[in-house]
């Protein structure tokens, strides 16, 4: 492992002169390099020296895409952990996926009401911790709060207030909830929740590349430019990504809504 890092440690400057390199052939890992054996040094070279080149003479063709880039997050983890950016973003999707499943339905049903979360004097509860929710009949849903009577008055105003357009009603520890009728401009509505919340969703996506990438920068005086370079444009494709995979949920989530 010792010999391995030692093999790596040459890549900055390696990449520095990528430039020259590309016309040149590709650099030779150091002659005490024991990775000559098995091309370790020389397969980094060939995965990350061209992608800098590729990629400026695609983006000179009008409407062809950029190379893409994929840089080992093994070879730069002292800069940043390449890993963690993308299961950031990750959970960024995987929140905006929640929230349409949860609270963007057209048929309202018991399980939709689970996770509404109500403030009680002994703090914030999801609904079916405090009662007992049930389906009464197609238009009617009911919460029992026989458990915790004293939050049945806290539990009505979450659900009015959580933004499914419902308006429960109540009767001592029970709370009826009747469940609205499913017209076009509820449709809407809630197809314009969505685009909101993806656009929220997107907003997050921005702030974890702002973040990764300033944490790039921090090492511009310890690396060469190019691999600086390499790693926004890797952070901008991963973001790119995501962004993609949230407008394909949007788009069928609305389809799904709008019918």
């Amino acid at each position: 492992m010792a010999l391995a890092l030692r093999c790596l440690r040459p890549l900055p400057s390696l990449l520095h002169r990528s430039s020259f390199a590309v016309g040149r052939g590709l650099p030779q890992a150091p002659r005490a390099c024991p990775a000559l054996l098995l091309e370790g040094c020389r397969q980094c070279a060939q995965q990350m020296l061209p992608s800098r080149q590729l990629a400026t003479k695609k983006a000179k063709g009008k409407g062809q895409s950029q190379a893409k880039v994929n840089i080992s997050a093994a070879l730069v983890e002292d800069i940043i952990n390449l890993e963690q950016t993308n299961e950031d973003m990750q959970a960024v999707i995987e929140a905006l996926k929640e929230d349409f499943n949860r609270n963007l339905n057209v048929r309202t049903s018991p399980g939709a009401l689970d996770h509404i979360t109500v403030m009680t004097k002994d703090g914030k509860f999801p609904l079916n911790q405090l009662g007992q929710i049930s389906q009464k009949s197609p238009q009617l849903m009911i919460v029992n709060m026989t458990s915790f009577p004293e939050s049945t008055a806290a539990a009505a105003k979450a659900i009015r207030e959580s933004g499914m357009n419902l308006n429960p009603e109540v009767d001592g520890t029970v709370i009826r909830v009747p469940v609205p009728k499913v017209t076009r401009e509820h449709r809407e509505s809630l197809a314009k929740l969505a685009k909101q919340s993806t656009n929220k969703s997107k907003e997050a996506l921005r702030k974890v590349r702002s973040k990764s990438i300033t944490q790039v920068k921090k090492f511009k005086n310890k690396v060469s430019e190019d691999t600086i370079w390499l790693l926004e444009k890797q952070i901008q494709q991963m973001a790119d990504e995501a962004a993609t995979e949230m407008d394909k949920l949007l788009a069928v989530k609305t389809k799904e809504l709008l019918g």
